[in-house]
């Protein structure tokens, strides 16, 4: 062989062995496999659980000032009622017994000739509630049957006052309910021995102290 086709074959060879050298080793001629590709692994996240806010139960209290005032209707008779309590609201305990006092007037709203305004009867029930509005054993009613005939006089000046004590109650209980009746008489005329009947009726929610 010339020299010359000697030395490119010897060059050709160079380059092939520099060629399998620099893409380096297959995998399937080692014997080893490739090392797989790390995959993404979640991690779950625990979510707290809200703690429950506590529910605070609101209890009306009508005479939480220490008095109150209402004006009430019986058919053309306007009544005003004053209510108040001797005992602090903070003494007010499910077993003490509880004094509920009151003023009473009333007026002609229409018409008035001169007839005169009695009040023949009043009477308050208890209703007794326990928390959640559950309600509880009661007293008995409370009542003031007018003593002389036809009844008090209460048209104004004149005015009516009394005190009912409101005995002890169950000890669950968180407040009361007073519900007052107040029975009227009004004279026909000013000078008439006849008497026309009206009714007005009033509640009270008071609180009892823990």
């Amino acid at each position: 062989m010339p020299l010359r086709r000697r030395l490119v074959s010897t060059a050709l060879a160079a380059v092939v062995v520099a060629s399998l050298t620099a893409c380096g080793t297959p995998p399937w001629m080692t014997g080893r496999t490739p090392s797989a590709t790390p995959s993404a692994t979640s991690t779950a996240v625990a979510i707290p659980t809200p703690t429950p806010v506590p529910t605070i139960e609101t209890i009306q209290n009508d005479l939480a000032a220490g008095s109150t005032k209402r004006n009430l209707g019986a058919g053309n008779i306007n009544i005003t009622v004053d209510y108040f309590s001797t005992l602090m609201m903070n003494e007010w305990t499910a077993g003490a017994n509880k004094p509920i006092s009151f003023s009473l007037t009333a007026a002609l709203a229409t018409d008035d000739d001169g007839q005169d305004i009695f009040l023949s009867r009043v009477s308050v029930t208890t209703s007794v509630q326990g928390k959640g509005g559950v309600s509880l054993p009661a007293p008995g009613a409370l009542s003031d049957q007018a003593s002389v005939a036809p009844g008090y006089l209460v048209k104004s000046p004149y005015s009516y006052s009394q005190t009912f004590v409101l005995p002890a109650v169950d000890a669950a209980a968180t407040e009361v309910t007073l519900s007052f009746t107040y029975e009227l008489l009004l004279q026909t005329t000013p000078t008439s021995s006849e008497y026309a009947k009206q009714t007005a009726t009033d509640t009270l929610t008071i609180a009892i102290a823990p």
